[in-house]
């Protein structure tokens, strides 16, 4: 079996990339401090497909316990680099704690790749590169701008420093931009679960409604835009997952023509905030209790994707809608409320 390094693997997206990966054959291997995560993420994981999957709980911006894993694993074919402080309004007040973490920890981790042979390199990367965009939706040759917070600068700098170290690196890259992660998987067993208060919009809703938050408050309802909240590219969680197995199996077929390619990971299709409340609303059958806040320092006005190249050439399709989006996170909400999972 292929042996995969996943980093930040008991985060949101890195454990339903490890689902994905355990059922399509590879065999994983899990990075994480669990600074900003859940241990209990891989009992989930483990419940779901029957397969327990080996644990480093270590710092990334550490050099030698990260080489520590590789010297222990020396047949270890590819990284998949999830592990990042990811949170757009903390990045604001805190740029010097993200640009350490961030760029520190891939620094890092791509001279493991290069010291100990690992042949594939995948970055989770993100639509904050193109900033506020002058044309939507965006495809991957869109020009990058400058960025809305420093969260969006730690992406832009580390597409920079993977694409000029594949140059003379031996390894295969591919720069995964995603556009807004959401839901959970369908059987409930894991899901998006913030530390603190929610920073992204889903988790924010469903916490709103099962009573764990007062209120919840749309950040400016006065951009230009059809409604005038922002709008962003929701894309399920579950979808996002499997074309990260892709993009493996595309640089193990060999079939890249650079070191280093980019791909945009989205829907195709922008909706607002206000329509993401109103497609959880029909989803639950609840009723939102919202009102209207101030604009929030860091975000884009508007941006969704063209997804064309991730399909064409990585043979990636989404299979979940929006209403399907709020109805997993709001199934996961209430199965976090009854006590029914692991995390409880």
């Amino acid at each position: 079996m292929v042996k995969i390094v996943v980093t930040g693997g008991c985060g949101y997206i890195g454990s339903h990339t490890i689902i994905d990966l355990l059922e399509n054959g590879y065999e994983v291997i899990c990075v994480d401090n669990n600074s900003r995560s859940h241990a209990a993420a891989l009992d989930a994981v483990q419940k779901i497909t029957g397969k327990k999957v080996q644990h480093y709980k270590i710092d990334l911006c550490n050099y030698e316990d990260t080489c520590a894993v590789f010297e222990e694993h020396t047949d270890i074919s590819g990284v998949i680099h999830f592990a990042a402080y990811k949170e757009v309004g903390e990045s604001v007040e805190q740029p010097l704690l993200y640009f350490e973490n961030n760029l520190f920890s891939l620094i890092n981790l791509l001279k493991c790749v290069d010291e100990y042979g690992v042949s594939h390199f995948v970055f989770s990367s993100s639509c904050a590169v193109y900033g506020n965009p002058d044309k939507i939706p965006v495809t991957e040759q869109t020009p990058t701008k400058t960025a809305e917070s420093p969260y969006g600068s730690t992406k832009q700098i580390s597409e920079q420093i993977i694409q000029d170290y594949a140059k003379n690196s031996a390894a295969e890259h591919v720069l995964l931009r995603y556009f807004n992660p959401a839901g959970a998987h369908p059987s409930a067993l894991i899901g998006e679960l913030p530390l603190g208060k929610p920073q992204n919009l889903v988790p924010a809703i469903t916490q709103t409604a099962i009573g764990k938050l007062e209120k919840f408050w749309v950040h400016g309802a006065d951009y230009p835009t059809r409604d005038g909240s922002c709008i962003r590219d929701y894309i399920h969680v579950c979808d996002l997952a499997h074309a990260h197995t892709l993009a493996l199996r595309y640089l193990e077929q060999e079939r890249n023509k650079e070191s280093c390619e980019i791909f945009n990971l989205g829907t195709g299709n922008g909706n607002t905030v206000l329509e993401v409340i109103s497609a959880f609303e029909k989803a639950s059958g609840i009723a939102l209790n919202y009102k209207i806040g101030p604009r929030r320092s860091g975000d884009v006005i508007a941006i969704f994707a063209n997804k064309d190249k991730a399909q064409q050439v990585l043979g990636w399709k989404t299979k979940y809608q929006l209403v399907d989006i709020m109805a997993t996170a709001w199934k996961w909400e209430q199965e976090l409320k009854a006590g029914q999972t692991v995390f409880n």
